[in-house]
């Protein structure tokens, strides 16, 4: 292929590999020479908390990116190939870069969040005018923005056909991938006086958090470690992945989520095992397709940020002032009394992972037990998870709390004692993450408010002392729940 640029500039943002990258394969292919730099804005740092675990996770993440484009630069013979890192307002940084380097373009990979959208459209009309063009790409999903359409050319609203219009696209795509390595010669070394060491968390103003101690791999190099490991159990994904003290996951969702690996890679694996006969690859390649589905209902439906996908329930009248303040304070602590509900949240708290299980336990809890209104527990989880994604938090949030699109039924509602009887049956999830409890028999840890005196005191604990009270009946705030809904649909 001829390449008509004689220069270009890979920005890498939520895509920390060099393997299977589209928006680096086509600069590659497109150019004689192609620098690569990633940026830590500060438009996303500066509100964040001054210990975060995605920040230690993405700059390990870049520590590795820059060793992966260090060897691949090297096996094509070219010395001093690397990382650019930036630090600050990402608009900035990256036209300057691109001015400095004298680039005919920037290739990046699509990025749909609103934030980002408005970002690269200010980049774009910056770069423009210095006679640059930005090329951007798909990466970040299988199928995007109005790939999969219903026969009549809408976009879908309901999982099910839409997985289906999905696996038939599939069947006949399958799933192409980016041979970066074949092109790598066109890899450039870095400018001497671009030249800056990697920045440290202290560089960009973050302190260390226990991301070391919980053992999670980072960037492309832990993504393969991980997924390696997966796949020698992913058959029975279907058996063991609502089970919180099995190991059923892949535990991928972080490097996902960054793109320390390729959502193709993924999806090849499972389709080829499901075809082989495999049910825990089936399931698992469903889990991706909801992630596509969330992404191209953000894209055609940018109201769900905020709002009630069905405008309708942006009427419900949840709890409000200082009682919804004091419910949504227990949920954020794990202290409601219900030990299910506040081992999920102590997970979360202490590592930034929820199983995915006991996230819908615990969305479904905090707004059809407690009536706090979703959006108040869809910016917990934003703050807190390691994986956060917009589209499929706020998906997930609103599925849970039937204001989304294919939701679940506002009148099913999940009772937490009997999902914490089902999926911990022996109370082996509970017990790690509320030792106060770990004495109590397993037919008594799951609601230990209705332990005989004398088994409390056996296992050593005060109900209001070593653990709370439950702060609502399950029975009456379901009622509650079923009633905050009918007013809605009879004011309809």
């Amino acid at each position: 292929m001829d390449k008509p640029l004689d220069s270009a500039l890979v920005w890498f943002r939520r895509d920390l590999r060099v393997d299977d990258h589209a928006a680096l394969y086509h600069a590659l292919r497109a150019a004689r020479r192609v620098w690569c730099v990633f940026v830590f804005d500060t438009d996303i740092l500066d509100p964040l908390p001054r210990v975060d675990r995605r920040v230690e996770f993405i700059q390990q993440s870049i520590v590795d990116l820059d060793a992966q484009l260090q060897l691949l630069g090297r096996s094509h013979g070219v010395e001093g190939v690397g990382l650019l890192v930036r630090h600050g307002q990402a608009h900035e940084q990256i036209v300057r870069l691109a001015r400095e380097l004298g680039v005919q373009g920037v290739y990046a990979n699509h990025d749909d969040d609103p934030a980002a959208l408005a970002r690269d459209a200010r980049v774009l009309g910056e770069l423009a005018e210095s006679g640059i063009a930005l090329h951007t790409s798909k990466d970040h999903v299988i199928f995007e923005r109005s790939e999969v359409l219903s026969a009549a050319g809408l976009p879908y609203i309901v999982f099910t056909p839409y997985k289906n219009a999905w696996l038939r696209k599939l069947d006949a795509f399958f799933v192409r991938d980016y041979p970066v390595a074949r092109h790598a010669a066109a890899l450039a070394p870095v400018p001497q006086a671009l030249r800056r060491p990697l920045p440290t968390l202290e560089d960009l103003g973050f302190e260390a958090s226990n991301l070391r101690e919980l053992k999670i791999p980072t960037g492309s190099t832990g993504a393969h470690e991980l997924l390696g490991d997966f796949l020698g159990r992913i058959d029975r994904y279907h058996e063991t992945r609502d089970f919180p003290a099995v190991k059923g996951p892949s535990y991928l969702s972080v490097h996902l989520r960054f793109g320390a690996t390729s959502v193709r890679t993924l999806a090849r694996e499972a389709w080829q095992r499901m075809q082989a006969g495999s049910r825990g690859a089936e399931v698992w390649l469903s889990e991706l397709i909801w992630r596509d589905f969330y992404h191209q209902i953000l894209h055609h439906h940018p109201h769900v940020v905020g709002h009630a996908f069905r405008p309708e329930f942006d009427a419900i009248k949840w709890e409000h002032g200082k009682h919804a303040d004091a419910l949504l304070a227990a949920w954020c602590d794990g202290r409601t009394g219900y030990p299910l509900v506040d081992a999920a949240m102590h997970q979360l708290n202490q590592t930034g992972y929820m199983h995915n299980r006991l996230r819908m336990v615990a969305a479904s809890f905090l707004v059809k037990d407690l009536g706090v209104d979703w959006r108040r527990g869809e910016a917990y989880f934003a703050e807190k998870l390691n994986d956060f994604d917009l589209a499929a938090n706020n998906g997930g949030w609103q599925w849970a709390s039937s204001t989304g699109c294919d939701p679940q039924p506002y009148f099913r509602i999940f009772n937490p004692l009997s999902q914490s009887e089902k999926f911990d049956a022996q109370g082996r999830f509970i017990r790690r993450y509320l030792p106060q409890l770990a004495r109590l028999p397993d037919k008594l840890i799951h609601a230990p408010w209705l332990a005989r005196p004398v088994d409390l005191e056996a296992a050593g604990v005060v109900i209001g002392a070593d653990y709370p009270a439950p702060v609502v009946v399950h029975d009456e705030a379901r009622a509650r729940t079923l009633e905050r809904f009918a007013i809605v649909r009879r004011a309809r």
